[in-house]
């Protein structure tokens, strides 16, 4: 057992400054470690409980539609709104005598590429994230979790792995319909509120098209699901302290998810951002 910290005000007062400095940095990084431990210790229980599906392959339809389906309107709104200003925005900010094609490539690479994964996950980390939280949240709190492991059944397998199956499969698919819905929308505004024809609309749309612009959405998707899976199931189960810890587990699953996507956004577009020239 370690020694107990000998008070800081019994050191000089010269000496106080730097004692304190350094033992917030301490208590700081043995923090991180400790929660960095304990995410590590459920991430392997909910590898453990893939081995039960039984427990978990009914439970996962379910949240596949509460997840992907009941989303579907969100996301085609987000969508929409972002494929309009895209084209809007590119066709009034080029120059005189620039193809007007670029609108439709720009509309194509920043949907495809960057804003319809990026912004669908943002929007879901809300609507999605939060409520995984606030639901497992409410149940540990309210000792459901401990009436399941009573009853012999693991909360993890019952719990976690259905919504991380769930949102990792309908994720991607909520990201195809974003992608599409958007450079639709992008035509739309592009032909009938510019001076763009659907000629070049369609000529930029396809100029510098390679498959693997496809593959590198769905890939940031999939990664998004299952960040906002893991983060807002990790946050509600261990939820402390009532119904004031859930809002505080909520809240900060919410803020957690958000900058692990941009994370991963980031990290994923510095190794494979090479490889999307056509």
């Amino acid at each position: 057992m370690a020694a107990p910290l000998t008070p800081t005000e019994t050191y000089p007062v010269v000496h106080r400054t730097g004692i304190k400095f350094f033992r917030r940095v301490t208590r700081g990084t043995i923090g991180i470690l400790r929660e960095m431990g304990r995410r590590g210790y459920f991430s392997r229980d909910v590898l453990r409980a893939f081995a039960d599906p039984s427990t978990y392959l009914a439970e996962t339809v379910r949240q596949m539609r509460n997840i992907g389906v009941d989303s579907v309107p969100l996301t085609v709104i987000v969508a929409a709104f972002i494929g309009a200003v895209v084209a809007l925005q590119t066709r009034y900010q080029l120059f005189e005598g620039v193809d007007l094609s670029l609108v439709g490539l720009a509309s194509r690479m920043m949907v495809i590429l960057e804003l319809g994964p990026l912004l669908t996950g943002l929007v879901l980390t809300g609507r999605v994230g939060a409520r995984m939280t606030a639901e497992i949240g409410t149940m540990r709190v309210t000792e459901q979790i401990d009436a399941l492991e009573t009853l012999a059944f693991d909360p993890v397998a019952y719990l976690v792995v259905p919504r991380l199956l769930a949102a990792t499969i309908m994720m991607p698919a909520l990201v195809v319909l974003a992608d599409a819905v958007g450079i639709g929308s992008g035509y739309l505004v592009s032909v009938y509120a510019t001076d763009i024809t659907p000629t070049q609309f369609k000529t930029g749309l396809q100029l510098g098209f390679t498959t693997f612009q496809v593959v590198y959405s769905l890939l940031k998707a999939t990664m998004f699901g299952s960040a906002i899976a893991l983060v807002g199931s990790y946050e509600g189960y261990v939820t402390e302290a009532g119904a004031e810890g859930v809002g505080r587990s909520t809240a900060r699953a919410v803020v957690i998810t958000s900058v692990t996507i941009l994370v991963l956004d980031a990290l994923t577009a510095a190794v494979l951002a090479p490889y999307l020239r056509a």
